[in-house]
């Protein structure tokens, strides 16, 4: 059996692109396939600086988790979380306040086969295979119910998928469905690609082409999805601006301005 037949029998498909995968690329991950690097190759060629883009929007999660954590929410829901890297969810919230709690949910079957091993020692976390396009069946899931208590306040992260989900998806509508399940108190981290350049359109394009998912968004649709929630300064800006923990020279780059974020607070 070749490799493309091992890894199919395990329900994960290595010759097409997946959107966890290729993230895992521009992470610097080791969990990929020839197929994800050739595409962020193609990538590259419009927005250099995407393995910067990636860490920045890592560095931005840590930040409003931390954040969140200091307000003193101790779940956290991770939606469409992608493969285990660098500072997740789990480790920002673990080193601020140990007893965290954090459920991660991801579609693509690779997920759950590298994350399962690396939380197998963790019973405060844990990875579910669900799609979050379906907020009835993520929410009822019952690794989800052992570790979210949904009395209490929750961070809901949306850190870097919402622009997988095109306009006929209804972002909104899942967005609502998932705020709806959690109490005030709780808040809502948000980044998405931005349609901030012409090289953001460009970028579009190719992920359209090559991915069949990515929609850059401008910063009015972004911001959007928090109506109705006290949306907390700076508001929706470009992650490097989001709360820095060092300077951080105004006059951005391209990939810099490439995905934007957010933090509201349900009230």
């Amino acid at each position: 059996m070749d490799e493309a037949s091992e890894w199919a029998a395990k329900g994960i498909d290595i010759t097409v692109p997946s959107i966890a995968r290729t993230y895992d690329v521009v992470l610097r991950g080791k969990d990929n396939f020839a197929v994800d690097r050739a595409f962020v190759d193609e990538i590259v060629k419009v927005v250099p600086e995407i393995y910067d883009v990636a860490t920045f929007n890592r560095e931005v999660l840590g930040r409003a988790v931390r954040y969140m954590v200091g307000q003193g929410v101790r779940q956290f829901l991770d939606l469409g979380s992608g493969l285990p890297t660098v500072e997740n969810t789990h480790q920002a919230a673990q080193s601020v306040a140990p007893g965290s709690r954090v459920a991660y949910v991801d579609n693509d079957p690779i997920v759950l086969a590298h994350g399962k091993a690396i939380l197998a020692e963790n019973d405060r976390t844990a990875v579910v295979t669900a799609d979050l396009r379906d907020p009835a069946g993520v929410l009822s899931d019952p690794e989800i119910r052992r570790l979210i208590d949904f009395g209490e306040p929750v961070g809901l992260m949306l850190v870097g998928i919402l622009h997988h989900l095109h306009d006929d998806e209804d972002p909104q509508g899942i967005v609502d469905a998932y705020l709806a399940a959690i109490p005030s108190g709780s808040y809502v981290f948000i980044t998405s690609f931005c349609n901030s350049s012409p090289e953001a359109a460009a970028a579009e394009k190719q992920y359209l082409a090559l991915l069949g998912t990515g929609r850059f968004r401008t910063p009015a649709e972004i911001t959007a999805w928090f109506d109705g929630l006290d949306l907390l300064e700076p508001g929706v800006v470009p992650n490097p601006l989001w709360r820095p923990d060092r300077p951080v020279d105004t006059d951005l780059t391209v990939g810099q301005r490439l995905i934007y974020g957010g933090l509201a607070r349900k009230p």
